[in-house]
């Protein structure tokens, strides 16, 4: 299974119902896709079996299951996935310090090629939705206090809307894994995302990871959909 290059990769969301619809999935979307996503849907349904399954089949796994508990319930939570074949997992940022230091070294011990990633911003959220939860800062700077605070937790990615890019990569540098959702090629609805990007200009803005779901899940040929995208980060 190949990328377009290194420094920029595309992973489906395969955000559907069930294991059956998973699987019939990512049998359209041809041999040009290396990385899936697992959100908490399938995972609660299925478990780590699942996991193993869609690692079988010789993709790479991100697992996206924003944890966010006390950090000893984290770090716990992290342990109780060794031997999961897994590239990457998330936790909430919006945990604190110690939780993602905790994490951090729970990862190191099962697994030191395992990226944790802390989510800063969900790309569903704007500043209005920010201040009903008691937010006053837009996202823009929440986004980057946390991307910080993700770093100096020792976390060796990050989650942020494309739009955020390039503050975060001016304050973290190359090194950083940025994974970014809210991405739609060109002439895609935009769903319930509100901070969103093509993939070229997430790529351009310095994404290491872009995450496209809808527009390839409902596509009529899920493999031109991926073979478009790829052209976009061309």
């Amino acid at each position: 299974m190949s990328q377009p290059r290194e420094d920029c990769k595309l992973i489906l969301a395969l955000d559907v119902p069930t294991r059956e619809d998973a699987f019939a999935m990512l049998d359209r979307c041809g041999d040009e896709l290396s990385w899936v996503k697992i959100g908490l849907q399938l995972f609660v349904k299925y478990g780590p079996d699942f996991v193993r399954e869609v690692a079988d089949r010789g993709y790479q796994v991100f697992l996206d299951l924003k944890l966010h508990d006390i950090p000893n319930t984290v770090a716990s939570a992290v342990r109780s996935l060794k031997g999961l074949p897994i590239g990457m997992l998330t936790l909430h940022s919006m945990g604190g310090q110690e939780m993602m230091s905790r994490a951090a070294e729970a990862a190191a011990e099962i697994n030191p090629d395992l990226t944790l990633l802390g989510v800063t911003v969900l790309t569903s959220m704007n500043r209005t939705n920010l201040a009903t939860i008691g937010f006053d800062d837009d996202p823009e700077a929440m986004v980057l206090r946390l991307a910080r605070l993700t770093s100096e937790s020792g976390l060796g990615g990050l989650v942020c809307s494309p739009l955020e890019l390039p503050m975060v990569r001016k304050e973290l540098g190359p090194q950083i894994k940025i994974i970014t959702p809210g991405v739609r090629p060109e002439g895609a609805s935009a769903d319930d995302q509100k901070r969103i990007l093509t993939p070229a200009g997430a790529r351009a803005k310095g994404a290491s990871f872009i995450v496209v779901g809808r527009p390839i899940l409902k596509a009529d040929d899920p493999s031109q959909a991926i073979t478009r995208i790829l052209a976009e980060l061309r």
